[in-house]
């Protein structure tokens, strides 16, 4: 019943969007989507780094800790930026 949908069908979905939400907002919203996965993106990748850091020896308590991070919403995007203060790590002593 689903299985197929055809040129016709997807055309009267798309005219159907369109008449919902207007021609106007639609720009928008695809923008905020992409902007939504940038996001997604990089804190995926941040958390893949972490995790192989993570997995790097105990630090011998010589060294400085790390910098802090900024995490963009997109690039070039000034306004949404904001630094995220990191977790330190307690249970070591």
């Amino acid at each position: 019943m689903f299985g197929r949908l055809g040129a016709p069908e997807i055309i009267l979905i798309l005219v159907v969007i369109v008449l919902l939400f207007g021609a106007k907002k639609l720009p928008d919203m695809a923008r905020s989507l992409g902007k939504s996965a940038r996001i997604l993106k990089s804190e995926a990748k941040a958390m893949k780094e972490e995790g192989n850091t993570a997995s790097a020896p105990a630090p011998t308590g010589n060294e400085q800790p790390p910098a802090q991070r900024t995490i963009k919403a997109a690039p070039g995007d000034v306004t949404s930026s904001r630094p995220v203060n990191e977790p330190t790590d307690t249970t070591q002593r």
